[in-house]
Parts: structure tokens; sequence; C-alpha cells
């Protein structure tokens, strides 16, 4: 697995020459200080500024990083708003998806009762106590002596 990070840091550096100063000083400092350090810069990329940011063919990466930056900086209150609806939604399908197809339906309660009182059950038929009684060498010398003499308590 490629990581494109350096690449696409290199990516939204470039884009972010393009966008008004403004919005630029609204990303903290460090953020575009740690892009510009980690961005690889043997990687070539430029910017055809007659097409829109849709069309321009970015890292899914670079698309992350700049779907972040305006969430976090550059949206108004609504927009951050609905944006993160849209995210909880998408985990919430995401989660559901998972459910579906991996059938974590197993664990429900009720099959987790049953499946705990047939092992119950099971561990309580197989683990009776049962007593085992280690008789030393002289005791079963006694025993025996005793058998032949018809003497003692057996």
């Amino acid at each position: 697995m490629e990581d494109n990070y350096p690449k696409a840091y290199k990516e939204v550096v470039e884009i972010l020459k393009y966008v008004p100063q403004e919005s630029v000083n609204k990303i903290p400092k460090t953020m575009i200080e740690t892009f510009k350090t980690k961005m690889d810069n043997n990687y070539d990329f430029t910017i055809d500024i007659n097409k829109k940011v849709e069309e321009l063919n970015l890292l899914d990466e670079t698309r992350a990083i700049l779907a972040n930056i305006f969430r976090d900086y550059w949206a108004t209150p609504h927009q951050k708003e609905r944006i993160e609806a849209k995210e909880n939604y998408d985990r919430q399908k995401n989660e559901e998806e998972k459910k579906a197809k991996y059938n974590s339906d197993i664990f429900n309660k009720r099959n987790v009762e049953n499946a705990y009182s047939k092992e119950q059950q099971e561990q309580e038929t197989n683990n009776l106590p049962i007593e085992v009684k280690k008789e030393r060498f002289y005791q079963k010398i006694i025993k025996f002596l005793q058998k032949i003499f018809h003497v003692g308590g057996e």
C-alpha cells in the first residue's frame, strides 16, 4: 500500500496558492507548515486554473484533506451542521452494512442467553465434583490384610 500523503500535501500546498489569502489565514499556520515540511518536493504537480477543483485529477487523500479544511475552517455553522449530519449518516449506514455483511445479529441478547444456558448446562454435567482418593502404599497393605483376616470396617 503506497503512502500518498506526501504527494497529497504537495497538492494541497499548490491549491492553497490559488485560494484567497483571507481563507488561507483561517487555517492554523502549524498545519500549513506541516504540509510544507512533509510534502514530496520531487512530486510534479501543477494546477490548471481553467478547471474547477472537481475536475482536477487529485488524489483521494488530497480531497479528504481539503474536505477537512473546509469543514473545520471555512464552512459556515449551517454548512458544518449539514456536513456533520451527512458524516453521521454515512457512518451509521456503514455500520449497518457491516452488521448485515458479518451477521452480528448472532450476538443478540436471546441467542447469547441460550448459548450461555446450554454452555452452563454442559459445564454443570461435565464438572460434577469427583472425589479422587489417593491411597498411600501402606494404606493398601492394611486394607489387604483386613480383607484376609476379615477384620475392620469393610
